[in-house]
């Protein structure tokens, strides 16, 4: 079983470990457990505190809905907009820095929008559109969604009005939407993480890396439990201080996928 795969199975809806004294619910991103980071970490940080997690993996957009409607104890995503908006509003205790990579747009070999090589994300959009090459987006309301959308809005191009041509929106993950990307020959945004524990690349590669406006940081943050008083508060806040601690800062940074760093941690000191 590939490990895309495999991650994708533990993490769609939940990942059940082995029982403990304690547990807690993390509503969390399809990108991170598209990775297999969960798989890999989690079960350091149980055997490290006896508290076993469990994992919803949505979109971003579903899982601060998730958490707003006190269905979860931690929320760890990467919308930092709407995430202080989350603690804003009294329903996180606070947010931190938590690691970061970045965003990447993947397409197939043939390119036809030639686009491969851009550095600069918004005119690599806007030739996308100008060719009508097909590009699939996850139109999820997830962090990566909220990241296309805030590109395409720096453009000359409002993609919503080629909903169904050009553009396509898969309303699903993030591993899901680049097999139905791929499967169409379209350009895809895509977190890097998520493309190199992919297996099913077939003739696709990176066409559009590096620029500054495609880094993707995470955030974590325990559910208030002065809103939500069946928050295990206790547990979630051992959770995100693990995770911001130099030990889990170092297993972050330890995980690795084909000899490369998936996530950086960036807690602060």
């Amino acid at each position: 079983m590939t490990r895309l795969r495999l991650a994708a199975l533990l993490c769609a809806t939940a990942i059940p470990m082995a029982a403990s004294a304690e547990s807690i619910l993390v509503q969390s991103t399809t990108s991170t457990a598209n990775s297999g980071l969960y798989t890999y970490l989690l079960p350091i940080f149980t055997e490290a505190t006896g508290i076993e997690v469990n994992v919803v993996a949505v979109g971003t957009g579903q899982a601060i809905r998730n958490a707003r409607n006190c269905d979860g104890d931690v929320l760890l995503v990467h919308a930092k907009p709407a995430e202080e908006e989350f603690v804003a509003d009294g329903r996180g205790t606070s947010r931190t820095d938590l690691m970061y990579n970045d965003f990447i747009i993947v397409g197939p070999a043939t390119d036809p929008a030639g686009v491969a090589g851009l550095e600069d994300v918004q005119p690599a959009l806007e030739k996308i559109a100008e060719a009508g090459a097909l590009f699939a987006s996850r139109g999820d309301d997830s962090g990566t969604h909220k990241k296309e959308v805030s590109l395409w809005a720096g453009t000359s191009v409002d993609p919503a009005t080629a909903s169904g041509d050009w553009y396509r929106e898969t309303g699903s993950g993030m591993g899901a939407t680049l097999n139905a990307g791929i499967g169409m020959g379209a350009y895809v945004m895509t977190d890097r993480a998520t493309w190199i524990s992919f297996d099913n690349k077939q003739d696709y590669q990176i066409v559009v890396q590096g620029d500054t406006d495609l880094f993707n940081q995470y955030g974590v943050i325990p559910v208030n439990p002065e809103v939500c008083p069946s928050v295990n508060a206790d547990a979630a806040q051992s959770f995100a201080d693990w995770l911001t601690s130099a030990a889990g800062q170092e297993a972050i940074a330890a995980y690795m996928v084909d000899g490369q760093q998936l996530f950086f941690p960036n807690a602060p000191e």
